[in-house]
């Protein structure tokens, strides 16, 4: 059975307490939004997942009844950054599995200020998701006084560099890229265009990442209603439909902390193993993708996914970005949003918000970003912890 995207809607991504709101105001804002652009009420609704992680238990359900109270299962889902996509596949396998013709998937994040943490409990890593990962960094390359996600990142890039020669002005230019891509956003956090020297020049937070290529702490939600085959002729919603043709989520093995390496650590072979799956699934290579929305936490993963998708060979990703192979003109469009770079990363709402994106790119309906003739878009979103979520949104 097929699954459809049929309404999408999400809140400009904010600098956490600029605007006067609760997660459950955004959720109503972004929830709304895609109810109005599917041309349904949440009547309609039949469950919904909703994801975020710095709320407390039932949160999503706090936040889904200021849609409406009419009784539907909803699902609270923590998948650290990959939880926006991880509710998003909970929506598409209702409907694909037929428990559901209707499906609403949320996801918010109302954040502090400050540097993301790095998911220690309490502070004591020893109790920490992640402590396995920090682990690993630790005994290649210590431990630092800088931000732990921006300091595991940044050894990765570390590596990187050592291993292929890849540059700070390659690391810089995704930056340059994906603030260049916001200006035309208005849902970004941040809409200003940097050269790639401003970025270099930028505070370091992790050498060698500086300030303008590492994602900010946001707050925001998105929405997407995930919808049947039969929902879609039944509605006549076939002008507002994009097929979700294949997902999957692919967790951490042993090839994540056999090599010691970084590389491995934030989860290139994740996002590798799901993207080959979503090809085989899907019959559509990376040669078929017009437009991507990809995790780029940090500039080295975006670098880093380019070659786990196959958008270049091992090692070459500086060199892809630099030659102007992912924007406007080049061979695929990375980021039209800004990315989480400059549209910002509300963890909950990032995957859906990903999806958002596509979907207006694949209507033809992103104003001054769109990606001219783009019909099929690869949405990449990652957690350590670990979880990696690739979709492919195809449009007929």
């Amino acid at each position: 059975m097929k699954s459809y995207i049929v309404g999408v809607g999400m809140t400009k991504f904010e600098k956490p307490e600029t605007r006067d709101w609760q997660y459950w105001d955004m959720v109503k804002e972004a929830g709304t939004a895609a109810l109005a652009d599917a041309g349904i009420a949440y009547a309609d609704v039949q469950q919904a997942p909703v994801g975020y992680c710095f709320q407390a238990s039932t949160a999503g359900q706090r936040a889904a009844y200021e849609l409406g109270l009419t009784g539907i299962p909803v699902y609270n889902v923590n998948n650290n950054c990959a939880t926006g996509s991880t509710a998003l596949m909970m929506a598409r396998q209702f409907v694909e599995g037929g428990i559901s013709d209707c499906v609403l998937a949320l996801g918010f994040e109302k954040m502090q200020r400050g540097a993301l943490g790095g998911g220690a409990d309490g502070g004591d890593f020893k109790t920490s998701p992640v402590a396995r990962h920090y682990g690993i960094m630790a005994a290649r390359h210590g431990f630092e006084m800088s931000p732990p996600t921006a300091q595991i990142f940044g050894d990765a890039a570390r590596e990187h560099m050592e291993r292929y020669g890849t540059t700070e002005a390659q690391l810089a230019a995704v930056g340059a890229k994906n603030h260049r891509h916001s200006v035309n956003n208005p849902y970004a956090q941040f809409q200003d265009a940097y050269s790639v020297d401003e970025i270099l020049a930028a505070k370091t937070i992790h050498s060698p990442l500086t300030k303008l290529q590492c994602s900010p702490t946001s707050d925001g939600a998105a929405a997407a209603v995930v919808v049947s085959e039969r929902f879609v002729e039944e509605r006549d919603l076939g002008d507002k439909a994009v097929e979700i043709a294949a997902q999957s989520m692919t967790t951490d093995t042993e090839e994540s902390f056999a090599s010691g390496s970084c590389i491995d650590v934030v989860g290139q072979p994740m996002s590798r193993d799901a993207g080959r799956q979503v090809y085989e699934a899907s019959g559509l290579g990376i040669e078929d993708v017009d437009v991507v929305e990809l995790h780029d936490c940090f500039s080295i993963n975006e670098l880093l996914t380019y070659e786990a998708l196959g958008m270049c060979a091992e090692g070459e990703s500086g060199k892809l970005v630099e030659a102007g192979a992912t924007t406007y003109g080049g061979k695929w469009v990375v980021n039209p949003s800004g990315g989480l770079i400059s549209k910002g990363h509300p963890l909950g709402a990032t995957g859906i918000a990903q999806a958002a994106e596509l979907t207006w790119q694949l209507r033809g309906e992103a104003g001054a970003r769109q990606v001219e003739g783009a019909r099929v878009g690869l949405a990449h979103n990652i957690g350590l912890g670990g979880a990696a979520v690739v979709t492919m949104l195809r449009r007929a």
